[in-house]
């Protein structure tokens, strides 16, 4: 089997700067990869190789996109590190450490609507400006009925609360995958009434994968919980992986996210 060639470069897809692997010189299927507060925009990029690898052929399908946060946290002393919104770091650890954090699961964060307009713009660049057509196959209904391109999004901490935020209430087709890295509950109101299947049903034909570290100490296992308790009932599908370690992502999580990608390629 021969191995993808990639293609690496910078690039800006609506509102915001974003990193770009092809798989080819003709993917057609996007994997937009949001990274969590603090790190830097291309933080994710990592993540390319071990994914390929495990795809083989079928990443000369994948564009994987990754958006760089619009906030600049140089002035915090972080250079280099982007937020999706601000956040009161010392407040959410004093919730952490006085087990109140589930105080923040019915709340709106300020400035994540923003960010999740931002991010719809990208998504909607992406989707429409790829280089190749998926084959006649592989597109899946939209919410209008029409078929619409086949796409993953997804993201780590607080890039996790952003991507589910903006594919519960963005206007965009709801994605076929849905990657909750270490994320939490937040918008509960909002995104109970998006995703309920008697509502607008905004899961309804996604597949959700979410992983979480039973030891960490940024966002608390027993919240990542609580989300998927609350919302996994209105997916197509959701996958809740429990590991043993930090605030991190775990090679499984992302074997199982190759897996799901296969699935989209391979999908008849």
């Amino acid at each position: 089997m021969n191995n993808p060639k990639k293609s690496f470069h910078e690039s800006s897809f609506g509102e915001l700067a974003c990193t770009v692997v092809d798989g080819s010189d003709q993917p057609w299927l996007p994997v937009i990869l949001c990274h969590g507060y603090g790190a830097p925009g291309d933080d994710l990029v990592g993540l390319t190789d071990y994914l390929i690898d495990k795809l083989g052929d079928a990443a000369k399908a994948v564009r994987f996109v990754y958006p760089v946060a619009p906030g600049d946290l140089a002035d915090q002393g972080m250079p280099g590190g982007r937020a999706w919104w601000p956040l009161n770091m010392a407040s959410l650890q004093q919730l952490l450490q006085t087990s109140q954090f589930d105080q923040l699961h019915d709340q709106t964060p300020p400035g994540i609507e923003t960010a999740s307009g931002q991010l719809v713009s990208v998504v909607q660049s992406v989707l429409n400006n790829m280089p190749a057509d998926p084959p006649a196959s592989s597109g899946s209904p939209s919410m209008g009925g029409e078929t619409s391109r086949p796409y993953v999004l997804g993201g780590f901490s607080q890039g996790a609360m952003v991507t589910m935020n903006t594919a519960l209430t963005g206007d965009i087709p709801p994605p076929d995958v849905l990657v909750q890295f270490s994320g939490t509950l937040v918008c509960g109101p909002q995104w109970i009434d998006a995703a309920s299947k008697s509502g607008s049903g905004r899961l309804k034909a996604t597949r959700v994968l979410q992983s979480h570290g039973t030891q960490d100490q940024i966002l608390p296992f027993s919240s990542a919980a609580t989300l998927a308790d609350t919302l996994h009932e209105e997916a197509l599908e959701w996958e809740f992986r429990a590991f043993q370690g930090p605030h991190t992502i775990e090679a499984g999580t992302l074997d199982h996210l190759a897996q799901w990608i296969l699935d989209l390629t391979d999908r008849k």
